[in-house]
């Protein structure tokens, strides 16, 4: 059965210390600097403005006017033009907004602090304005601000400003992508995020699979581990800290549970088990971890309190029981489970009591994770030798699936619960990389990474 190889972290696709690691130091400290030094001032929604509704099916893309960001002193130069182009990416991407052509624009923005002129706008058909500047300031760092217009109300939407270091300027166009996004629909951004997943180089059949960082849009790419050692699969972020658990598969022992420290490249093993671990996750108050542990023949799912390491066994049944995860609010845990006869979605509650089965469709279920909203459970299907992401709600009503392919597999939730991000492979032996598709099952995109990539999993918003 297919899932139960996943539910062992893809073995059937597997071959550290870790390496680079001055590279991702220097970019945590960086953030950590920037997130030190951020001040943000945010003006409230106009009620009235235009509004998105991202729970709807298809719909047309707001048409978005982004100029590039006025540079008010030479050592900006170029760097407005760096920032209004991420954001219009980020936007472009998230499939609800249209950047519009700077090539049609009619008008010159010259001031953040001026106010356009709406019907030069309007005859464009642009629906909102995004006018920003960027300026150095005297202990070197650069000050970025943002006004937001409603073209055809003639009115300001709100506004961003903050400053950071210079050399943080993509950051800070995820932060105002996130500003523009929450206030157009009222739901909070996900651009400024982080993807953790497995890179994949060389042979299929001497497959090097390493742990690797980036930001959401695929930028600055960084490796964790050098694969060297052994195969790292299914990552994790924790939601509370700048660690990652994750499942070391070795060459000449069983595969076991590891924690990440992204900011000192530090790890360490979740204890010492006789038989394997496997699908590690969080749960949302980063305190535990759930996981699965085969002991005896036997593989279960346990919470591990990583304050005490305690473990806690939450089921016992001769199935296998794997790819647990717990929802929002700590009270529940979806997991895959054969105990039926094929691999379905089962939901318990926190303590492993009141465990019931919510998919009966044909095909194979697993690698369920909960929503960050709580209302949907993403997973994948496999049935007649096709593989799906799909969602379903927790008691079992709503499923629907969003893709389809040769093979679809992984699915993470963004920080706001309105799009995922998996792996695919589009013929046997194909190259494998990441894709993401927003709850519509519309909005389909290619995430580019630097290697072939597996396993993806979505950080929360950055601090």
């Amino acid at each position: 059965m297919h899932f139960l190889k996943t539910a062992f972290s893809s073995l059937r696709r597997v071959s550290s210390k870790a390496t680079g690691m001055a590279w991702v130091r220097n970019l945590t400290i960086a953030s950590a600097v920037a997130a030190s030094t951020l001040t943000m001032s945010l003006e409230a929604m106009a009620q009235d403005g235009p509004q998105i509704d991202i729970t709807r099916g298809r719909s047309e893309p707001m048409p978005v006017a982004i100029p590039d960001f006025i540079a008010t002193t030479p050592a900006t130069a170029g760097m407005g033009g760096d920032i209004s182009g991420v954001i219009e990416a980020n936007l472009s991407r998230s499939g609800l907004f249209a950047p519009i052509d700077e090539r049609a624009f009619l008008e010159k923005i010259e001031s953040v602090n001026i106010k356009p002129t709406f019907s030069n706008w309007r005859r464009i058909n642009a629906t909102v304005l995004l006018a920003g500047e960027v300026s150095e300031q005297s202990d070197g760092r650069v000050q970025v601000a943002a006004r937001l217009w409603d073209v055809f109300g003639n009115q300001q939407l709100g506004t961003i400003a903050f400053k950071t270091p210079k050399d943080n300027w993509r950051r800070a166009a995820h932060k105002i992508s996130d500003f523009v996004y929450s206030t157009l629909t009222g739901e909070r951004g996900y651009f400024d995020t982080r993807i953790v997943y497995v890179g994949e180089t060389g042979p299929r059949n001497q497959r090097v699979k390493r742990l690797m960082i980036m930001d959401q849009d695929g930028a600055n790419p960084a490796t964790l581990t050098n694969g060297l050692n052994y195969a790292a699969l299914t990552p994790r972020f924790s939601p509370t800290r700048q660690q990652i658990t994750y499942l070391a598969h070795f060459r000449d022992r069983p595969a076991q549970v590891y924690l990440f420290n992204i900011e000192t490249g530090e790890q360490e093993a979740l204890g010492a088990f006789r038989g394997m671990t496997f699908a590690p996750r969080f749960t949302p108050d980063g305190d535990s971890v759930l996981m699965s542990i085969e002991q005896g023949g036997n593989t279960d799912v346990a919470r591990m309190d990583l304050r005490t390491r305690r473990l806690a066994r939450l089921t016992s049944h001769p199935a296998i029981d794997t790819s647990p995860s717990m929802s929002p609010d700590q009270r529940r845990i979806t997991f895959a489970s054969d105990r039926g006869g094929s691999q379905q979605i089962y939901v318990m509650n926190a303590d492993g009591t009141d465990q019931k089965r919510i998919t009966f469709g044909e095909g194979i279920y697993g690698t369920p994770v909960w929503s960050p909203r709580g209302d949907l459970i993403a997973f994948t299907r496999q049935y007649k030798s096709r593989f799906y992401i799909g969602v379903v709600r927790p008691d079992g009503t709503g499923e629907r699936l969003l893709t389809e392919s040769y093979l679809d597999e992984g699915p993470t939730w963004a920080p706001n619960g309105r799009v995922l991000m998996f792996f695919r492979e589009q013929r046997p032996g194909g190259p494998v990389g990441l894709y993401s598709i927003d709850l519509t099952g519309q909005n389909l995109r290619k995430v580019e990474t630097a290697t072939e990539a597996s396993d993806p999993a979505w950080s929360p918003p950055l601090p």
